[in-house]
């Protein structure tokens, strides 16, 4: 899956061939990324698949996850110049946009770190490029939320909306789908928040709700249902989230690690 998406991003870019190389021999090369603004790497399965493909060389100074500094030289690369020159935009433009979603993640992931709360991503993400998002934001220190709808059973509003009995919904879904799978249930108030938990949901997602709110469904599921995890979710941003976590929920999640994550700066520089 990796190679076809490495493949397919090279020949956007490349279409009918590089007309760069009609005009000059190839000639021995190498290059070095350098970052032009502070950030966290993310990327390098997928440049290293590219480099494998395109036959060039890359060593890295960073693992993915790494924190780096304006400045720093972020890989060195060697090949020949047509080799590097035509790889040069798709390389930057798979290691950009995962840093970018990891740099904006580490962001939120330290601000949850002291609460021992787990950061989730979301199902907000660009068509087609979900496994890669997903993967830059658990270098940027997030826990994956389900990947697809087959990953978990997760009732929306928009599901509640059709369902008119929850518990005998639940018990049924028990019997059907697999064993190890669990049941999220969406609360808007604190009425839904406790019919999720007596209806059998293993984990109520606390959507778009006041902190103190959040702090009344903790408390009475520490009382009365202490195995039922507890996510929030909605319009949570950097200057929020800490008080979320604070709540003693177990999860956050959040679409902005992906969908508000502003390119960071990388250029490649010949030698």
């Amino acid at each position: 899956m990796i190679k076809e998406f490495v493949k397919e991003s090279l020949a956007q870019d490349v279409g009918r061939g590089d007309l760069y190389a009609l005009v000059e021999q190839s000639i021995p090369a190498s290059a070095k990324i350098v970052a032009k603004s502070d950030g966290v790497l993310a990327g390098v399965v997928y440049a290293d698949t590219l480099a494998q493909l395109e036959e060039f060389e890359v060593e890295w100074s960073f693992d993915d996850g790494g924190a780096f500094v304006k400045g720093d030289v972020i890989a060195r690369l060697k090949g020949d110049s047509h080799t590097l020159l035509r790889n040069e935009r798709t390389f930057l433009n798979i290691v950009l946009h995962a840093s970018s979603i990891a740099t904006l993640t580490r962001k939120y992931a330290k601000l949850v770190e002291p609460y021992n709360v787990k950061l989730l991503d979301t199902r907000k993400t660009r068509p087609l490029l979900r496994i890669f998002e997903k993967y830059a934001t658990r270098c940027g220190g997030a826990v994956n939320h389900r990947l697809g709808l087959d990953d978990s059973l997760m009732i929306k509003d928009t599901h509640l909306r059709t369902i008119k009995d929850l518990k005998a919904y639940i018990t049924k879904a028990r019997k059907l789908i697999p064993f190890t799978t669990k049941i999220e249930v969406e609360a808007e108030t604190f009425e839904m928040a406790v019919s999720a938990m007596k209806s059998g949901a293993d984990i109520v997602m606390c959507d778009n709700m006041p902190i103190d709110l959040i702090k009344e469904i903790v408390a009475y599921r520490n009382e009365n249902f202490a195995h039922i995890l507890l996510e929030a979710s909605g319009n949570i941003s950097l200057e929020t989230i800490e008080a979320y976590a604070a709540c003693g929920v177990d999860a956050i999640s959040s679409g902005a690690l992906i969908h508000q994550a502003n390119w960071i700066d990388l250029s490649m520089k010949m030698d």
